[in-house]
Order: C-alpha cells, then structure tokens, then sequence
C-alpha cells in the first residue's frame, strides 16, 4: 500500500493524448504526482509524454487484443497503482464492429475500459486505487440501455449508442464500488462538460457541429476547465472529498439523472454481460 505520508500518487490516464486527459496529466504531473498516459495515437501521445516527461502506452480500444496486452505491460510496471482514469472514448458515426464482433461505441466507451479495470485488479486493490469514470449527462439525454441488445443493433444512432455508453459507465462505477469496495476499491463517475477538443470529430452527427462548428465557444468549455473534476477526484480522499459510487457533475452530486442510473439489478446484470462477453 501506499506510505500515507507520501501525497504522490501513481496514476494512469487513458485518453490521455488529448483534451481532458492531457490536461490533467499536465496538472498532476505539476503537481508532483506519477502519471502514465495512454493514447490511441501514436504520435500524439509520445507528444505529450515527451512534454512531461512521463511514461506512455499506445493502445487502441477497438482492439480487445491492445487492451489485454496493455494490462500486461502495465501489471509488470506498477504493481501498485493508486489512480485509474477511464477516460478513453467518444461518440461514432455509422454503425461499425469491432474486429472482436462488437459495435464499436459499446467497446469502446464500455467493454474496454471494463476489461483494463477487471485485469489491473491486482494493482488496483494494492495501491488503494480509485477508479474513475469520464461518463457525461449523454447517458440522462440519450441512454436508453437495453441489455438484450447491447451492441445497438436495433435502432442504432450515434448519439444513443453514446448515451447508452456512458449509462454503462455509471452503472459499471456502482457495480464496481459493490463489489470492490470492501477490498480498498473506491468508484466514482463524473460529467465533465462539453470540452473543446477532437471529441466528436469522427462522427457526422450534429454533436460534431457543437464542437467544432462556430458556435462551439457558446456551448464548450476548455480542456483544462473540463479536467478539473478528474483532477479533484484523482487527489481527492474517498469518503471526505467524494462519495465512492457516486455520478458527479461540476463537483456535486448529480440529481437530475436516467432513472436506469439507480437500478442496482441492471447494474449487475450489465456487469453479468460484459464478462460473458470476455
């Protein structure tokens, strides 16, 4: 575990070649904390690390295959880890599979990062890790989850396969704080806003146009605006600054949610599903 009188934490960001990962590695790492990030691109994410002067990992999470093989290298790094931001993710266009068969906005936002969370347990549990979630209120605007059709192929659009997405982000922090919480685990999701960044950017839906149309600066908030809840979370003492288990949005509670949100059975059945999938 973690000496108590050392504040630096070990933590690794995914999606941390951009937007609100890259920003809050820059803090953390300002901060005197031992960040790792991860990125699907290559070359932007060796940018970042050659910045700040921190590890990274190229991993892209439409491949299960990247995902295992990450977890390996990571496991064999730091056997503790004390911080996992699941920040990785994003809204699609058309409907596509993974080569594992998958939609891809289902993997992407949800299987993967359940994956990663599921094979660093042991590094989890041995650093005392919180385990936090990039979800967004997509998942109160758009999700309608339904278990019996996870891969979105009835009715499929971007924006309620997202939202469906990020709904299993929120249930996954509940069943993980169930599950977990009694072996040092603590969960927590969060909403960070609409960030300006290439989120959005491989998609034609019409969220493409709010962020990166004109109008974006009337709807958008910057990179390092939108990292400050992660950050928060990152540092924070569970139980003290947050509540383990909790959605949060602008560092409070969120109150205006899915109602699927509470349902602590399709929590677990979501989980259930996911590892069957595995």
């Amino acid at each position: 575990m973690r000496d108590e009188f050392n504040l630096s934490k070990t933590i690794i960001i995914t999606g941390g070649s951009d937007g609100i990962g890259a920003a809050a590695a820059r803090t953390l790492v300002d901060r005197g904390h031992r960040v790792v990030i991860v990125g699907r691109s290559e070359s932007k994410t060796r940018k970042i690390a050659a910045e700040l002067g921190i590890p990274c990992y190229v991993a892209d999470f439409a491949d299960l295959a990247q995902v295992r093989g990450l977890a390996e290298e990571l496991l064999q790094m730091y056997p503790e880890i004390n911080v996992l931001a699941n920040n990785a993710g994003g809204i699609m266009g058309e409907r596509a599979l993974t080569t594992a068969g998958y939609e891809k906005t289902f993997q992407v936002n949800h299987l993967s990062p359940f994956l990663l969370t599921r094979l660093l347990m042991p590094a989890l549990i041995a650093g005392g890790a919180t385990i936090i979630q990039t979800a967004s209120v997509a998942a109160r605007i758009f999700g309608r989850l339904n278990l019996e059709d996870l891969q979105n192929a009835d009715g499929y659009t971007p924006q309620r396969a997202y939202g469906n997405a990020k709904l299993a982000n929120i249930l996954f922090t509940q069943e993980l704080q169930h599950r977990f919480g009694t072996r040092g685990i603590t969960a927590v999701a969060f909403h960070p806003g609409i960030v300006a960044s290439s989120f959005a950017s491989e998609t034609t839906h019409f969220m493409r146009y709010i962020y990166h149309g004109p109008l974006k600066r009337l709807f958008t908030v910057t990179p390092a605006q939108g990292s400050d809840q992660l950050v928060w979370l990152a540092e924070g003492t569970p139980g003290v600054t947050f509540l383990p288990g909790a959605y949060y949005e602008s560092r409070r509670i969120a109150t205006k949610v899915n109602p699927e949100m509470h349902n602590s059975q399709t929590a677990e059945q979501l989980w259930n599903a996911s590892d069957s999938l595995l």
